[in-house]
């Protein structure tokens, strides 16, 4: 912590550095600080504590390494990001994915944002029914996967096997607790209001100039959701219901969050419904050595804290020229050091926990 004195000032601005976080925490989220007494002046978010050269390594690895290696940078969104690279490749490609691998796709995608949720809004509420549930989420994922954080189920093509009738039905189980435990939360983020109203207000102007995205910008006005916008899997065909508000503050951050659980747990019904009337494959046959022709596309997806988007350059070989991940982490982390300017020493935590940022997402 350092302190600068201007000539003739009665009153220090002290430049406050929050320093790194251990990285098996929520990340090594860094941020530089002026104070003003116990207000915060200026803010300057400080990415690249976790770099570790994900981009880079795409290059030397073949297109089925990448996408276990890709679901690595956001570990509460992790099959969003599998999906995202798979989708990229599919597209420059040309490979159609087997309907029932869209579905089942597309459900976990909504599981992820379930459970991404969950410990974002259970942590800041201290709702202990919240993380236990997320964990059963992360359990009933393990069934399928054989993994609980990081699935690694997504292929180019499709996925790497089929799940059970009895995995469904526990699938339509958890979707109903859960369903009970967003009543909780309501509550418990009810009894926050008062202190929470107000918190790291982001103006709509501020995150749209900024790149933000997800619930954090939607919680400021912006009513931009890409399942609805541009669609990609299966959202064409799925009840979605944007959720957004226009206060731009901790509190609106969190409504969002909350409120967006019950439209995943009616997309996953939706699935499981129509995955009982479509059978077939899983993936789709491919050679042992798979290359993308040379050429170049983009495809973006809308993970659960924010957009991703993936540009795609491929020489025609196994691995990718170029790979770049544009992550919703990114533009949120811009967007949460321009709303800090006003919020007291006391509300930051909160006002940085609203954002549900993982540093690995915004470093890659």
């Amino acid at each position: 912590m350092t302190a600068a004195v201007g000539p003739g000032s009665d009153r220090a601005d002290i430049t406050l550095d929050l320093g790194d976080l251990h990285p098996t925490s929520h990340g090594g989220l860094r941020l530089k600080l002026t104070l003003d007494g116990d207000v915060i002046t200026t803010a300057e978010g400080l990415p690249g504590l976790m770099h570790r050269g994900a981009e880079k390594l795409f290059e030397a690895r073949d297109y089925r390494q990448i996408i276990m290696l890709a679901d690595r940078h956001d570990w509460h969104g992790a099959f969003g990001s599998e999906v995202g690279v798979a989708l990229a490749v599919e597209q420059l490609a040309g490979i159609s994915v087997p309907e029932r691998a869209t579905l089942l796709r597309t459900l976990l995608c909504e599981i992820t944002r379930i459970q991404s949720t969950l410990i974002f809004a259970g942590v800041p509420l201290g709702a202990n029914s919240a993380l236990v549930l997320r964990e059963c989420w992360l359990d009933h994922i393990e069934t399928y996967t054989g993994n609980r954080v990081h699935p690694m189920i997504c292929r180019v093509g499709g996925l790497a096997m089929d799940v059970t009738d009895d995995w469904l039905r526990a699938t339509s189980q958890l979707v109903e607790a859960t369903r009970e435990s967003v009543e909780m939360l309501k509550r418990d983020l009810n009894d926050q209001s008062d202190s929470w109203r107000g918190v790291a207000i982001l103006s709509a102007e501020s995150a749209s100039d900024l790149g933000a995205s997800g619930p954090a910008a939607r919680a400021s006005g912006l009513d931009v959701d890409l399942r609805r916008d541009d669609p990609y899997l299966a959202y064409d065909r799925m009840p979605l219901r944007v959720i957004t508000k226009s206060a731009g503050d901790a509190l609106a951050r969190f409504e969002v969050l909350v409120e967006q659980i019950p439209v995943s747990l009616a997309i996953i019904d939706t699935c499981i419904d129509n995955l009982g009337s479509v059978s077939g494959p899983i993936d789709v046959r491919l050679p042992k050595v798979l290359r993308a022709p040379e050429g170049e596309t983009y495809v973006w997806t809308e993970n659960p804290t924010g957009i991703n988007g993936y540009h795609l350059v491929s020489h025609g070989e196994p691995a990718p020229w170029r790979l770049k991940i544009r992550s919703g982490g990114f533009g949120n982390l811009q967007a949460l050091a321009a709303a800090l300017p006003g919020t007291t020493v006391s509300d930051l935590a909160i006002a940085i926990a609203s954002f549900a940022l993982a540093a690995g997402d915004v470093d890659r």
